[in-house]
C-alpha cells in the first residue's frame, strides 16, 4: 500500500513538473510580436515630412585674426607623484605621461615606439611600484600641457606629472 501511494505522488509530481514547461511556440509568439513591433517602429521612423520651410541659419561671428588664441595653461590639472628614473636621460619638473605599466617590460615596448617616433622617451616609477612611460619632459606648466595636449591625438589618455 506505502508503495503504491508513493508510486502515485512521484507519477503525479513528474507530471505536474512535465506540463509547467515552456513551449517554443509561446517563445516563437513573442518573439514574431517584437520582430514586428519593431518593423513598426522603423517604418515611422523612416518616414519623412517634407515641408517649405526654408531653415535659419545663423552665421558665426569672425573672430579677429589679428588676435591671437590663449590658451590657460596656468589651470592645467596634474598629478604629483614622487617617481624614480628607471630608463631615460633625466626628469623636469612636469613630464608628459603617455602610459602606465604594472609590468616593466611592457613600459620599455612603449618606450622604444616612442624613440622609434623621434622622442626622448623615458621610463619612471612611482612608490606604488608603477611603471610610468614618460614622452617629454619641461621645466614649465605651460610647456607640458602644451605638449600635453599634442600627444592627445595619439595618446587620449596622457596626462602631467609633477615631480616631487
Amino acid at each position: 500500500m506505502k508503495k503504491s501511494l508513493i508510486l502515485s505522488a512521484g507519477l503525479c509530481a513528474v507530471l505536474t513538473l512535465a506540463s509547467c514547461g515552456s513551449k517554443e511556440s509561446a517563445y516563437r509568439k513573442a518573439y514574431d510580436k517584437a520582430q514586428a513591433a519593431e518593423a513598426e517602429a522603423n517604418l515611422a521612423a523612416n518616414t519623412v515630412q517634407t515641408t517649405t520651410e526654408t531653415p535659419v541659419v545663423t552665421p558665426l561671428t569672425p573672430t579677429n585674426p589679428t588676435q591671437p588664441t590663449v590658451d590657460n595653461y596656468d589651470n592645467a590639472t596634474y598629478r604629483q607623484e614622487a617617481v624614480t628614473l628607471v630608463s631615460g636621460g633625466g626628469l623636469r619638473n612636469f613630464s608628459v605621461v603617455v602610459g602606465s605599466f604594472s609590468v616593466q617590460a611592457n613600459a620599455q615596448g612603449l618606450q622604444n615606439t616612442l624613440k622609434a617616433a623621434g622622442y626622448d622617451a623615458q621610463i619612471v616609477q612611482n612608490s606604488r611600484g608603477m611603471y610610468r612611460v614618460v614622452a617629454s619632459t619641461f621645466d614649465r606648466k605651460e610647456d607640458a600641457a602644451s605638449s600635453r595636449d599634442a600627444f592627445r591625438s595619439k595618446y587620449p589618455d596622457a596626462w602631467l606629472l609633477y615631480n616631487k
